[in-house]
């Protein structure tokens, strides 16, 4: 049955189901004479008599009443996966990008950007090398420096402070150092402690969520954001803000996609999160 196609199949259940090829005509928009030209060539392939032929119209052979059972089975399957795909494809996709601490930060936050009745869905990306807006690698994307080219959709949100940090109960004790790697070192924050203490380094990893874990676990004092920092109850701070990796964190996205209804929510929802947690961002733990 291998010349047999789906769209065969489907005529044959238009013939089965309305009793003959006019009312399958009128169903399909085919004319008669192709559609029984067609109902021959699918009786050939399968090898089986599936209609009883008369001048009173076509009527299922016992084959063909075999064969209609599983087209209808085969239809239904159909059905349930156009269903599927189309509620896929009816709700829009917002994406928000941002370097690994921020991106985990959004994906804890994410009840505050879509709500369950929301008709969007949203998708949180990891970028640790930056976002590059010229070929749409995400539909909003939250940066450390501003962007100067592009069209573009610049909000200006928080402050972003950074701080050394040691588990607690270490005070006054000489620690070593923890560091991002320098190959996956993206930012000044992620090259600070190399370029200012690499003798003293005695841990590295080459992802941020494993130098927060390094940090937690005793293996030294390490520099984090302080929205990351001060809400580890295990870690305390290790000197001052060092206000010269301060920077403002700006919402980024594409002008001619902020219109879009499902765009100008989640960008206000980000810059209201923002601001309630504009404290926890530059440091201002009192």
């Amino acid at each position: 049955m291998d010349d047999a196609g789906w769209d065969d199949l489907r005529l044959f259940l238009h013939v089965a189901t309305e009793g003959g090829l006019s009312g399958a005509a009128d169903r399909t928009g085919l004319s008669a004479p192709t559609i029984g030209r067609r109902m021959l060539a699918l009786e050939r392939a399968t090898g089986r008599a599936l209609f009883i032929r008369s001048q009173r119209g076509y009527r299922l052979a016992p084959d063909g009443e075999v064969l209609l059972a599983h087209v209808i089975s085969m239809q239904k399957t159909a059905d349930k996966i156009a269903s599927w795909r189309g509620q896929a494809f009816t709700l829009p996709i917002v994406s928000i990008g941002a370097d690994p601490w921020l991106s985990g930060f959004i994906a804890t936050e994410t009840q505050a950007i879509r709500g369950p009745d929301d008709p969007f869905r949203l998708c949180c990306q990891t970028h640790p090398a930056g976002i590059d807006f010229t070929y749409r690698e995400t539909d909003i994307g939250l940066v450390r420096s501003r962007p100067e080219t592009g069209n573009l959709a610049i909000r200006k949100s928080v402050q972003v402070a950074h701080a050394v940090y040691r588990p607690a109960g270490t005070d006054g004790l000489p620690l070593p150092w923890v560091s991002i790697g320098t190959q996956s070192a993206h930012s000044p924050a992620d090259r600070w402690v190399f370029e200012h203490h690499e003798a003293d380094i005695r841990t590295w990893a080459n992802a941020p969520d494993l130098l927060l874990r390094l940090i937690c676990a005793g293996n030294g004092r390490g520099l984090l954001p302080c929205f990351i920092g001060d809400r580890r109850p295990d870690l305390t701070r290790d000197g001052l803000i060092i206000e010269e990796l301060t920077h403002t964190l700006w919402i980024v996205a594409h002008d001619d996609d902020r219109h879009r209804p499902e765009m100008r929510l989640v960008v206000d929802r980000l810059a209201a999160l923002f601001k309630r947690n504009a404290d926890s961002f530059a440091g201002r733990t009192g």
